[in-house]
């Protein structure tokens, strides 16, 4: 082994803004960096993200391969009727897509996700 994975690293117009939607969707906590901040990183649980300050982030278009999604992660829920309307309330939108165990969300810049039930 060469090392360990420290972060998953997301680029925002607004660090902070969306290191709190992430804290709020994952149960966690930012533990680092604030509004204004070039840098936040919300951790908990054994699980760390950091976000970065991109203030010219073209965000993906899913499912355009013009502007493809890069990345993605999946979030484990229980109960995704119940989890929906929550992480809707945060500011994720509905997109495209979706199958017998998931569903496909953006963040609050664009950034897809998905809300998986069956682990």
């Amino acid at each position: 082994m060469i090392g360990q994975l420290h972060s998953v690293v997301i680029d925002a117009p607004d660090a902070h803004a969306l290191a709190t939607f992430y804290a709020e969707l994952l149960g966690l906590e930012v533990s680092r960096g604030g509004p204004g901040d070039d840098w936040v990183v919300v951790s908990g649980q054994g699980h760390r993200l950091a976000f970065q300050q991109a203030p010219d982030l073209v965000p993906p278009d899913w499912p355009d391969p013009q502007r493809p999604q890069q990345f993605h992660l999946d979030v484990y829920v229980p109960d995704v009727d119940e989890a929906e309307p929550k992480v809707l309330a945060l500011g994720a939108r509905k997109l495209p897509g979706g199958g017998g165990d998931f569903r496909v969300y953006a963040d609050p810049v664009g950034h897809p996700f998905c809300l998986v039930w069956d682990a």
